[in-house]
This record gives C-alpha cells, structure tokens and sequence, in this order.
C-alpha cells in the first residue's frame, strides 16, 4: 500500500493500473511528508531547480512575476499535482510554486525517479500521459485569457477544477471545495477581482452556480457546460470525469 491517502497515486491510476513494483517505487522516490503553511513560497523563479514535490494535501499556485510587480497565475495546484517535476531538467525553475492553503508534500529524489522511469516502463508511460494532460490544460487556460469571455473564461476554469478534484477522490459532479481567494482565482482568469466577483454574482443569481465560503457548488452542470463551451475530452481521455 502507498503511504495514506496518495492523491499522486490514484491520479496516475486513473490513466491505467499501477503495478505493485510501481507502488513501491513511487514510495521510494518520496521523502518524508514536510508541512508548510499557506504564504509560503515552496519554489522561487529563478532557483536552481534539483529537486521536485509532490502535493498531497492543500492548494498552491504557479506563478511568474514581471518587472512592474505584477503577477500572472499560471495554474492551480490541488492534491496529487506535483509542483517542479516538468523542470528538473532545467537549470532554474520557470516559475513561482506558492502555498496557498497549509500544505502537505513530499520531496521527490529526482535521481531515484529517473532510475524508476528506467526499470518501470509503465510508471514511465503513466507519468508522460499525466505530464500531457497537463499540458492540455495548459492551452486550454491561453485559449481562454485570449479568446474566451469573461463568463465562459470562469466557468471553463472551474468546472476543470471540478473535473480534476473528482479525478482524485476530493468532490462530486456537483460540488467541490475551492480554498482560493478570489483575487488569486482573478489572477489565473486574467482578470480584475472586481469583474470576476461581478460574474460571480450575475452566475449566483442566476441560479446557476455558487461560490461561496470556499465551496463551489454547480446548480446546473450541462448549462455550464454548454455556456462555457466546455469539451471534456482534453481531460476525459476515455475516463468519464464529468459523465
């Protein structure tokens, strides 16, 4: 068995069955669990990069600063996300990984994982397909700032957000529990905190969604989907995470 309640775990397995051998392995990889509370910055821009983590419990965000001190949110972190991985191979990391709720991780030894990767082909071919769905998301959050509107923007992102907590155990088609400020989800959209609190309200009173005390709740799922033209697939990969 993996060591508690590994998100990391049941995410690859939702892109096939992890073998006993890979089990063993990713314990293997992973160090000790390291608590560290929300504000904290896990990862700088610019840091020389040698090692990665794996988030198991809590959020964080990505993020890159600019020269006039503004910042962009690049992505969401929830559990079983790793926060480093995609840049180990790279001489300094590309972004900022910040702790946006208390967290829980575990260090990933990056020398064990790429001896794992080696002997364990298909802990190999789960990871890549994990790392290209997260890539998928990744053009789906620039089609979005580029090309969708405000409302579609927001739901596109949150429903996502649904998608990827089910994904892991943490939610339902429904309902799932978001612990982010809306000034930080603001900053993901590309948007001022006033204008998403003003879509916000416009989606609560018309009794389409609610989000409110950390909790986003999904009043109607297909009208959603239909608004914010949503196509599952780049998520579903033949998983079924919305149906």
């Amino acid at each position: 068995m993996l060591r508690g309640v590994d998100a990391f775990a049941i995410k690859l397995e939702a892109f096939g069955a992890l073998s006993l051998g890979d089990q063993a392995a990713l314990n293997t990889v992973q160090g000790p669990v390291r608590r560290i509370s929300a504000g904290t910055e896990i990862v700088a821009e610019g840091q020389p990069l040698r090692t990665a983590y794996i988030l198991r419990e809590g959020w964080t965000s990505s993020s890159k600063q600019l020269r006039d001190g503004s910042r962009q949110v690049i992505d969401i972190q929830i559990p079983g996300d790793h926060l480093g991985l995609s840049g180990i191979l790279l001489s300094a990391s590309d972004r900022t990984y910040t702790a946006l709720t208390k967290v829980e991780v575990t260090q990933l030894d990056t020398e064990r994982l790429l001896d794992a990767l080696g002997t364990s082909p298909n802990l190999a071919r789960l990871l890549l397909k994990a790392a290209s769905r997260e890539e998928a998301m990744l053009v789906e959050h620039l089609v979005s700032i580029g090309k969708r509107d405000a409302t579609a923007r927001t739901l596109h992102f949150l429903l996502e957000l649904g998608a990827r907590m089910r994904l892991v155990g943490r939610g339902s088609a429904n309902r799932f529990e978001c612990p982010i400020s809306q000034a930080t989800l603001a900053d993901a959209l590309g948007m001022t905190a006033i204008h998403l609190n003003r879509v916000l309200r416009q989606l609560r009173e018309a009794q389409l969604m609610i989000f409110r005390e950390g909790i986003v709740t999904f009043l109607d799922v297909e009208k959603l989907i239909e608004m914010a033209d949503f196509d599952r697939g780049y998520l579903e990969d033949g998983m079924g995470l919305l149906g």
